[in-house]
């Protein structure tokens, strides 16, 4: 059996290769690699997680000196040069281990890598430097890239991506903003830390599908207070175009028409599937919504399979990876004609919002979704500002709410809008796939002492299950 992974450096592609190269020279006959990546490293290492987090703790450092009002004096500025270099160097690191873990798995008899494009000439034909490859299945993973919305004028002006922003030594003093999930909620925050003036455009009430309505209202309330980031909700882009001093947004608000002027525009609207080297329209492949199956098999072609961002499931590094694993399962399985595993995981997002001082997190079911299900639920919420240990140490942001089965005890779920809430999903994240039973948690001193806002939401819900 032969096996191709086309994007074999990032991370759903990596997981896939590692997951197959146990069985070469037994199951599998033939592994080939390929990625094009320069200078390859795949997405979270290059424009997405890591660079991110870099530049946000920049962000949070000064975030925090400049709100702490027991501190005198102005407040430091952010050096872009010494940050962009800096997320350069320890990018390039981390890139090269991912690199050289592809390249030592080449290594091995019946593994092969390319270092070019891969592109599809028929089912299962596919054509990389020059050469012609049939292989038995094929794996797609190549990743996703900036979504650029349809808006009128938008190929007469400039403007910044994500990836954009990660590499800028110098930005405007001004900018308007369009698109306000995850990554807007993390990238304005270290935007206005960085000096620009912000005008965010939210096309709801409040910012965050996925949360309680009262989560979106406390980070809204927190752009606006905290970082001064005029917040326009319920307002829809219309056009845009280009002035002597920049772009012009024009939109729309309950029907009232208004411009916003601004030197700069970011766009942080999504992204998209990376398919367009890939020759698809050759081959019996339609991506569209449900054009992957939960085994990450294609419903075009059970001898294609797709992983990670590109098959526009969920766009989250972890998922990547475990999607990578469970298709090099599959293949083997496939092969044998063995049923294939179908991929399912607890919801487990975390977004570094609040310049990652305030991150969201959410594991598991909120209250409605649970509802959905069919669950009877009870609910606990605490407020950081009223928790001691959160005053004290200038966190008073934020709120966490804990979702319960009534009749059972078993832990559905959390959210959480506060200092260290991306920490504590992981411990929630246990509680919830282990299914465990609220009064059976301990109810204990922690040091240090933050996480006791976990053992209020236990003892709340305890007490109304009981």
């Amino acid at each position: 059996m032969h096996v191709m992974i086309i994007g074999a450096y990032g991370s759903a592609g990596s997981a896939a290769a590692e997951g197959l190269a146990d069985h070469v020279g037994g199951a599998v006959d033939r592994l080939t690699l390929v990625d094009d990546g320069e200078p390859g490293g795949g997405l979270c290492i290059l424009n997405g997680c890591m660079p991110s987090k870099e530049v946000l703790s920049a962000a949070a450092h000064r975030f925090q000196a400049r709100a702490d009002d027991r501190l005198d004096g102005e407040p430091p500025t952010i050096d872009l040069d010494r940050v962009v270099d800096r997320k350069n160097e320890h990018v390039e690191r981390f890139a090269a281990h991912r690199r050289g873990a592809i390249h030592e798995l080449s290594e091995q008899e019946g593994i092969g890598f390319i270092h070019d494009t891969a592109r599809f000439a028929d089912n299962r034909i596919v054509e990389v430097d020059g050469e012609r490859y049939e292989p038995d299945y094929v794996v797609i993973a190549t990743g996703s890239s900036p979504k650029i919305p349809e808006l009128p004028g938008i190929g007469e002006v400039d403007y910044y991506t994500s990836k954009d922003v990660l590499d800028a030594t110098e930005l405007p003093d001004s900018g308007v903003v369009m698109g306000f999930g995850y990554i807007g909620l993390e990238l304005v925050a270290y935007l206005a830390e960085a000096g620009v003036d912000l005008t965010v455009v939210e096309h709801d009430a409040r910012p965050i599908d996925e949360a309680d309505p009262a989560f979106g209202d406390e980070l809204v309330e927190l752009y606006r207070e905290a970082f001064d980031i005029e917040i326009l909700t319920n307002t829809w882009e219309r056009r845009l175009e280009a002035t002597d001093k920049g772009v012009r947004l024009h939109v729309e608000a309950a029907g009232d028409n208004r411009t916003v002027d601004a030197e700069g525009l970011f766009l942080f609207t999504g992204r998209q599937p990376s398919l367009d080297r890939l020759g698809i329209a050759n081959t019996s492949l339609r991506p569209r919504e449900g054009w992957v199956d939960a085994t990450m098999c294609a419903v075009d072609d059970e001898r294609v399979f797709v992983v990670g961002d590109v098959n526009g499931k969920e766009p989250i590094l972890h998922v990547a990876k475990e999607q990578g694993y469970v298709a090099a399962d599959n293949i083997i399985a496939a092969d044998v004609g063995e049923r294939l595993e179908r991929y399912s995981n607890v919801h487990h997002h975390v977004i570094f919002s609040g310049a990652s001082v305030y991150p969201f997190a959410r594991v598991g079911h909120t209250p409605e979704s649970a509802e959905a299900a069919g669950f009877d639920v009870v609910t606990a919420t605490r407020w950081a500002a009223d928790d001691g240990v959160f005053k004290v140490k200038d966190l008073a942001h934020g709120l966490a709410r804990l979702t319960v089965d009534a009749e059972t005890g078993t832990v559905l779920g959390y959210q959480g809008l506060h200092a260290h809430a991306d920490s504590m999903a992981k411990t929630l994240q246990v509680i919830v796939e282990l299914e465990l039973d609220v009064r059976e948690l301990p109810d204990r001193a922690y040091h240090p002492t933050l996480p006791e806002i976990l053992d209020g939401l236990f003892r709340e819900t305890a007490g109304q299950v009981d």
